[in-house]
């Protein structure tokens, strides 16, 4: 039995506590909120204990979840890393580069494990695309969404668009060449729209577009590569799947035959498949349990954690760059 406490307990927080008590090889122990009227509220929802004192939570527990504002990340994960702990920590990693290399190098001399809540990766949509991303040629994502105050104390690249730099870089096996990126303040103090274009060495590039000011929610990424265009929708949870066949293969009911300039004749097949129900966060903090009762890897680990962060802030800068000009 793994014996685990919960750091944070807002909107999010009230979640992972939610899914960690249906984890059947966790004994959650209790949390840790300075907030009285929120504590208050997670006590009477789930019977469960609230430490007053962090580092007492800390001693009782074998790993923790860190669910806080990202300000808070990396204190609490030093801690509870110095005392041989395990951590969950919610994205991004931490809020500076600096704190994210000192925590990630922390974590393999303690010989704890971590795993980073970049939730998007277990979005059951794009776990069923997964096996059919092949040296993707183009990216372009689109993540809108409404403003919320929670999670405006840090720019719109740190609180949104951090889930697809991760997933970018989780498909796009190679380096970065360049960045370019433009942002601008609307309502809040950081950036809340910003638009980047990443270009990797393999000849890949992506574009990602992130607003917290939008009247609507999206959350889509379409990836061409050779053959084959896909498209996914992390808020629908589906996705679309559109092929280059050939006469010889086999014709589904909604494939379209062409005929090319050069005479040859192609099929373009459109699936739309049925995506198996998954709930994301049940499923990562249930990998993240198991990774630490089998002493196997962590689904996303600190130097995934590490490389989103500083991509982050590589595009923080060029925002800046851009400001001064």
């Amino acid at each position: 039995m793994l014996r685990v406490g919960v750091f944070g307990a807002g909107h999010l927080g009230k979640i992972h506590i939610e899914q960690l008590l249906k984890i059947t090889e966790v004994q959650l122990l209790g949390f840790f909120d300075p907030n009285d009227a929120i504590a208050n509220d997670v006590v009477e929802k789930f019977k469960l204990k609230r430490y007053v004192n962090a580092s007492e939570l800390i001693a009782d527990c074998d790993a923790i979840d860190i669910v806080t504002p990202t300000l808070h990340h990396f204190n609490i994960a030093q801690e509870a890393i110095k005392s041989g702990k395990h951590i969950f920590i919610e994205k991004p990693f931490t809020q500076t580069v600096e704190e994210a290399d000192q925590l990630r190098r922390m974590i393999r001399e303690a010989n704890v494990k971590c795993q980073i809540g970049h939730v998007e990766r277990f979005n059951p949509a794009f776990i069923a695309v997964k096996p059919f991303l092949q040296k993707p040629l183009f990216i372009e994502v689109h993540r809108l969404a409404q403003f919320n105050p929670r999670g405006s104390d840090v720019s719109v690249v740190l609180d949104l668009m951090i889930h697809d730099i991760d997933i970018v870089l989780s498909i796009v096996d190679s380096g970065i060449k360049r960045i370019s990126a433009s942002g601008v303040k609307i309502i809040s103090s950081t950036t809340d729209i910003a638009n980047v274009r990443i270009e990797f060495l393999n000849g890949c590039v992506a574009n990602l577009t992130s607003s917290r000011i939008s009247l609507k929610k999206m959350r889509k990424i379409r990836i061409f590569q050779n053959d084959a265009y896909i498209s996914v929708d992390f808020l629908e949870k589906k996705y679309e799947l559109v092929r280059i066949k050939t006469p010889a293969d086999a014709i589904g009911i909604l494939d379209i035959p062409i005929d090319l300039p050069n005479g040859d004749k192609k099929i373009i097949s459109i699936e739309s498949p049925e995506v198996p129900a998954i709930n994301s966060i049940l499923h990562e903090l249930t990998l993240f349990t198991q990774s630490i009762l089998h002493n196997t890897p962590c689904a996303i680990n600190e130097e995934a954690g590490y490389q989103a962060v500083e991509v982050a802030h590589q595009i923080l800068k060029k925002i800046n760059e851009q400001g001064q000009e």
